[in-house]
């Protein structure tokens, strides 16, 4: 059923919370330290253990692949969004530094999207129906 794979993403979730704050009280942060990787690390490492044995079926598994895909981009907003106030708070030096990565990271798509070139396209997948 897809609710045991959406059990298994929140089980993660919550021992990585878990373990990302003892982490952070162990170095003398008062925060959450790296509890959102942590839980993708466990939910990676418990799906292919149980995909392996076997005692993943496919309808679990698709509700793991469905949190997760929303998941990790409403993470990444909230991360963003404390890195941003962060950075207000810390002054002109970091909004500095974050406006040249940002300008840098513009700059360098279009460069290196030539470096694969014509021969770095995908494939174009065929459609069934249309062979004979």
């Amino acid at each position: 059923m897809v609710i045991y794979g959406v059990a298994l993403l929140s089980g993660c979730l919550l021992a990585g919370a878990f373990l990302g704050d003892l982490l952070g009280e162990l170095i003398g942060v008062e925060a959450d330290v790296g509890g959102v990787g942590i839980a993708m690390l466990l939910l990676i490492l418990l799906s292919d253990r149980l995909r392996a044995s076997g005692r993943l079926n496919p309808t679990s598994q698709q509700g793991i692949v469905f949190w997760s895909s929303i998941y990790i981009p409403v993470v990444v907003a909230m991360a963003a969004r404390q890195n941003v106030l962060s950075a207000l708070e810390g002054g002109p030096a970091a909004l500095l530094a974050g406006t040249l990565a940002v300008a840098l990271g513009f700059v360098l798509v279009p460069l290196i999207s030539r470096i694969g070139g014509a021969e770095g396209t995908a494939p174009v997948a065929k459609d069934p129906e249309d062979e004979p």
